[in-house]
């Protein structure tokens, strides 16, 4: 018996387990989890068709809406009344941040970025369920790159692709940020290791949903997009990595100064 048969026998065992010790009429919490509320209340019929649509599309907008408050903006012109869009990189993210205005700006920014995201994940997984908690991270991601609060010009999702993936599912998360520091920690590339952990991303969920349910779903498809996207996000960056022009991180201050390799 190999390593994935023993770990599908156990999670089965335990599954039933708990299931059989929970009085009938109640819901477990992988059961709200995977389907959420209104998903469990439209499986037994009990609200109609266009209440679990409009859910959908509200945890869509939500999701979009969320994205768009840009942390890196907000603080840029709150806090040292600039736009972080015009220094370094021209990134509104936390990596620019930290290299213009210095780490505490930069930790702040990602701490929002987090905070936003798992905000806007966990009403879709709760009112929703899980796969519709994906698409509403996509659409997170999609705000965050194309904010329409601040002319459709953001960041490069990888602090919200993270958050997404921590809140969703942590096993998942554990491997693409291990990814991600090994990268980082070898090569001092941040793009390099954001794109390595964004191609980790789908893999992983993928192989670990095969280990749990033995198939693969919409969730996958969800993360993929977003990997697409990082990438996408992250041309210019690729590029000067070919050519060997590619800045390497440090938390020391620019000064500000837009760096010409980074346009």
């Amino acid at each position: 018996m190999d390593v994935t048969s023993v770990i599908n026998a156990v999670s089965a065992a335990v599954t039933d387990a708990v299931t059989e010790s929970i009085p009938e009429g109640y819901v477990t919490v992988r059961e709200l989890l995977y389907k959420g509320w209104l998903g469990l209340l439209a499986e037994k019929g009990e609200i109609p068709l266009w209440l679990w649509i409009s859910a959908i599309v509200f945890c869509a907008v939500l999701g979009y809406l969320l994205g768009s408050i840009n942390c890196a903006v907000v603080i840029s012109k709150l806090k040292y009344g600039d736009d972080i869009r015009k220094h370094g990189s021209g990134n509104a993210g936390a990596t620019n941040m930290s290299r213009t205005y210095g780490k505490s700006a930069g930790i702040a920014t990602l701490l929002g970025d987090v905070l936003k995201t798992v905000a806007a994940v966990s009403v879709a997984r709760f009112l929703c369920g899980d796969v519709i908690a994906y698409m509403t991270g996509m659409f997170c991601a999609l705000g965050h790159a194309f904010p329409c609060y601040y002319g459709f010009r953001g960041g490069k999702c990888v602090a919200v692709t993270a958050a997404m993936a921590l809140a969703l599912d942590p096993v998942v998360f554990i491997i693409a940020f291990a990814v991600f520091a090994l990268v980082l920690a070898g090569t001092k590339y941040v793009s390099l290791a954001s794109i390595s952990a964004a191609l980790m991303y789908p893999l992983v969920l993928n192989n670990l949903m095969k280990i749990r349910y033995g198939h693969g779903d919409l969730r996958i498809v969800f993360a993929l997009a977003v990997c697409v996207l990082i990438i996408f996000l992250h041309r210019e960056n690729i590029k000067r990595l070919i050519d060997g022009k590619e800045n390497k991180f440090s938390f020391k201050k620019n000064g500000g100064k837009r760096n010409s390799s980074e346009k």
